[in-house]
């Protein structure tokens, strides 16, 4: 089936990249799945699987020559939506620093890497927009998310910074900035609290225990707490191919009303919010 226009997602096997595959295809756009397995991708005539880890630049750049053997004379790539991404929790005051490392070789420097690869043949097509996956974390962090948070911050930095280099070729970039979004990573994220407070020293459980405790409660709830995948789906479909599209999509009201509330309320009173919330006090 031919269309006249395509769009690479990484993070494609489930959740939110799954939600935007569906989404995009569902609107008759030609779209490149791009995952660590490609028996995690569901056949349909306008999705085509691509093997890609981002953390290898490889990797990237030959995702990037099948895709354009792949586009032939009548298509051309609209959009490169980068979605995948990992989230490492834990104490920052005892954080092993390689899954730091990890952290930011994942969510920042593999963005960048796709960016890098699939760049040429965003060019091609006149219209090109470049898509990244943030958070609401990306403005605000709470406790125990700090990599996670680190990684969003920087990721946002990188998505300004390359906006306004590619302005001059009329490529757009955005970030989706999502709360809490309700998908399968919340069913094991209990069992990652325990994997990380079972590696922390029994110093830090006595500094920090509560809080782990107050987490359990909440990655309990975000399953059915949180908006849909398909919600955040229809930002990154908007950023792509709206004739104005938004630097930034505060996706959902929880991530506005955070949003508001980090701008408008003293720091003082905000920390004491969030303080609240995990430790009692």
């Amino acid at each position: 089936m031919t269309t006249p226009d395509a769009v690479i997602v990484t993070g494609a096997s489930t959740g939110i990249g799954k939600a935007m595959v569906d989404n995009f295809a569902a609107n008759g756009i030609r779209v490149f799945a791009a995952v660590r397995d490609l028996s995690t991708v569901d056949e349909h005539p306008l999705v085509t699987a691509v093997r890609l880890d981002v953390t290898s630049a490889k990797e990237a750049l030959d995702a990037a020559d099948l895709v354009g053997e792949a586009l032939g004379p009548e298509t051309r790539l609209r959009g490169i939506v980068n979605n995948a991404g990992i989230a490492v929790g834990g104490p920052l005051e005892f954080l092993d620093l390689d899954d730091l490392r990890r952290q930011l070789e994942v969510n920042v420097v593999g963005q960048l890497a796709v960016s890098q690869a699939f760049l040429p043949l965003l060019r091609q097509h006149g219209k090109g927009r470049i898509v990244f996956t943030s958070s609401i974390a990306g403005r605000t962090a709470a406790p125990f998310i700090g990599p996670y948070a680190a990684s969003k911050h920087a990721l946002n930095g990188m998505a300004e910074s390359l906006r306004r280099e590619l302005k001059p070729w009329g490529i757009g970039v955005s970030v989706l900035a999502p709360a809490t979004v309700s998908t399968p990573i919340w069913d094991k994220a209990g069992d990652d609290i325990d994997e990380i407070v079972a590696k922390l020293p029994a110093e830090a459980i006595g500094f920090y225990g509560s809080g782990f405790d107050a987490m359990r409660t909440i990655s309990k709830d975000a399953r059915h707490g949180g908006i849909p995948a398909s919600k955040v789906a229809e930002a990154a479909h908007h950023a792509v191919f709206a004739r104005r599209a938004k630097a930034e999509y505060l996706v959902g009201t929880e991530a506005r009303m955070i949003a508001t509330a980090a701008n408008l309320l003293p720091y003082r009173t905000f920390d004491k919010a969030v303080r609240k919330q995990i430790f009692g006090s």
